[in-house]
């Protein structure tokens, strides 16, 4: 191989290693706080009958996590209701939260918000949370 390809593929290979290394920090970073929030979850569940969990009660955000979400075993429409005043206020629309993943329910949500879960449907259902 003549001596200036031998510099032009060292330093392609330089410039792409360093871009790979400079992308690792971030993407680390990007992990760890998903990987806090959900190592604080809970399991639940949500006996058929009712569209409320908790039912007649409310849970609470932690600082563990700025987002509400829930982790289904089965496909479920879900919103959060906040309580507020002694009412819950409800989100306008249901978000389609999968099965088997997380799905962030609700965004930026302040530590200590009381809230609960409302399902569209009345089936049981079990899983996890974490807020």
């Amino acid at each position: 191989m003549p001596m200036r390809q031998r510099i032009a593929a060292t330093a392609i290979s330089a410039v792409l290693t360093g871009g790979a290394l400079g992308l690792a920090p971030a993407a680390q970073a990007h992990d760890i706080a998903p990987a806090s929030c959900y190592g604080s979850a809970n399991s639940y569940l949500k006996p058929a009958g009712t569209y409320w969990l908790p039912a007649g009660d409310v849970f609470s955000t932690s600082s563990a996590c700025a987002d509400i979400n829930i982790k289904p075993n089965t496909n479920r429409y879900v919103k959060v209701c906040f309580e507020t005043n002694g009412r819950l206020e409800c989100q306008a629309n249901y978000t389609l939260a999968r099965a088997g993943e997380w799905n962030v329910i609700a965004r930026n949500v302040r530590d200590g918000a009381l809230f609960a879960f409302e399902f569209r449907s009345d089936a049981k259902s079990t899983g996890s949370w974490a807020a």
